[in-house]
């Protein structure tokens, strides 16, 4: 299994618990490898040739060819494992955490020495689109606490997104930060911001890139799961990278109108709700300086962007891998949207994954012909992002 970052409050494992984690893992590079191409060939080898012997015409919509391909043994097949991987993945992570859960409590609550800081609200109201479903399928969701101080969710997703991806996103996880910040410094090379805010920061994962390129800057992150921040604030002070966490709705938030020269989030669309996403882009518009901008990071792609086939996998997110978001944030102008609510002009397109921002020139262009839209992102080779900014 590739290595991932040691910090103070990473999860440790013991012989058997690693070992089911490397199983874990290697599952999760086997499926997305050697199975997962084969579902491509299962839709243009048998289920489309059978759709149109069946009504003399070709699959006209996502829906027609997903109700096709569900009757499929090779995609049946593939659905299962990609779904049991997920829950094997989870519980081998969960176990782990479970054993050490009070020391890593304990290693959270030592001073920090970067003067980052942790802002809670234990008044803040749970959203529903995070309350109402266990994101990604981890147990006990994003906020969930069984103790004081309870950081649980945070190491779990630490350890457990680093193997769903199969450690593509480096041993920090921040390869969406980044691709970012290489994005910014190429593009952009006299951009010098003040203050920065990540908006659904979750354990800030992507935050770290920021005070990594942008030394000068204040970098804030809001999430609304307390664990998430906990832990999240613990992992950065341990790596040091001062970052100031909040646990604040990104829909509204506590801070300054025209505060803000970046605002960012990563992956932070397909986790809301259409009524929330209106609200988030209205507040990226408020709580950014005229003439700054707002760049949002994403792996779920326009269904205009993609075939048939690839719309199918994607909505097997939807339904089956408790992504509730990932079929409407496809069908969703964001560009537009932010146009809507009051920038002057609002872009899209996509980003190839950056692993040196200091050296890769990173442009914003179509997607790549050669590139499967994976709703889970590239294991191997090459991985694309959807980008949309907008400057107020």
């Amino acid at each position: 299994m590739l290595h991932q970052a040691k910090h103070a409050v990473l999860p440790q494992t013991d012989h058997d618990e690693l070992a089911r984690q490397e199983f874990a893992f290697t599952l999760k590079t086997h499926i997305s490898t050697d199975v997962g191409p084969g579902t491509r060939d299962a839709a243009h080898v048998r289920v489309i040739p059978k759709f149109a012997r069946d009504r003399g015409r070709q699959p006209q919509t996502r829906v027609e060819l997903r109700d096709a391909m569900d009757d499929d043994p090779y995609h049946q097949m593939w659905g299962s494992l990609t779904r049991l991987a997920q829950e094997v993945m989870w519980d081998s992570v969960e176990e782990s955490v479970a054993r050490q859960l009070p020391e890593l409590i304990g290693a959270a609550r030592a001073p920090g020495k970067t003067g980052g800081s942790l802002k809670l609200n234990p008044s803040l109201a749970m959203p529903r689109y995070m309350s109402a479903v266990d994101i990604h399928a981890m147990p006990g969701g994003y906020a969930a606490e069984v103790t004081e101080d309870d950081l649980r969710a945070g190491a779990i997703f630490d350890r457990g997104t680093f193997i769903n991806v199969c450690g593509t996103q480096g041993p920090l996880h921040d390869a969406r930060g980044r691709t970012l910040c290489s994005y910014l410094r190429h593009n952009y090379p006299a951009f010098r911001p003040k203050r920065i805010l990540d908006m659904g920061c979750s354990i800030g994962q992507a935050t770290l890139a920021y005070p990594k390129h942008f030394p000068d800057a204040q970098v804030h992150a809001v999430d609304v799961a307390a664990p998430l921040l906990r832990y999240g604030h613990a992992r950065a002070e341990a790596l040091g990278r001062r970052i100031h966490f909040s646990q604040q709705n990104a829909e509204t938030t506590d801070f300054p109108d025209d505060h803000f020269d970046l605002v960012v989030s990563h992956l932070l669309f397909h986790e809301t709700s259409s009524p929330a996403l209106e609200k988030i882009i209205r507040e990226c518009h408020r709580v950014l300086r005229p003439g700054e901008k707002m760049i949002h990071l994403e792996l779920g792609l326009p269904y205009k962007d993609m075939d048939l086939y690839e719309q199918v996998i994607h909505d097997w997110q939807t339904l089956n891998n408790a992504e509730p978001f990932w079929a409407k944030i496809n069908s969703t102008d964001t560009a537009a949207l932010a146009r809507k609510v009051g920038f002057r002009e609002a872009t899209s397109g996509y980003l190839e994954r950056s692993e040196h921002p200091e050296e890769d020139e990173t442009t914003l262009g179509p997607k790549p012909n050669d590139t499967d839209a994976h709703p889970q992102g590239a294991r191997v080779g090459c991985e694309v992002f959807y980008v949309m900014q907008g400057t107020k």
